[in-house]
């Protein structure tokens, strides 16, 4: 059996492609992926989405990172 080396390529088409950066946690206030920066429904609805629906997403997401609460703990916290 031929498996690819990256498994990304299994995923690629001929359309826009998702935002999906693969770190998937839904922030609860704003209801957005901390990764991605797409609201659980738009997530949910991505593959049935047309490519005009799909560009408008992406175009907004970079409006979005403000929306997310930063995160307090972690390593981070307790190197402070």
């Amino acid at each position: 059996m031929n498996i690819p080396e990256n498994t990304d390529d299994i995923w690629k088409r001929a359309e826009i492609d998702s935002p999906c950066v693969k770190v998937c946690v839904i922030e609860p206030k704003s209801r957005l992926c901390t990764g991605c920066l797409r609201s659980i429904d738009e997530i949910g609805a991505w593959s049935g989405m047309s490519v005009e629906a799909r560009k408008a997403v992406m175009a907004e997401l970079p409006t979005r990172a403000g929306q997310i609460a930063k995160r307090r703990g972690g390593r981070a916290a307790k190197v402070k």
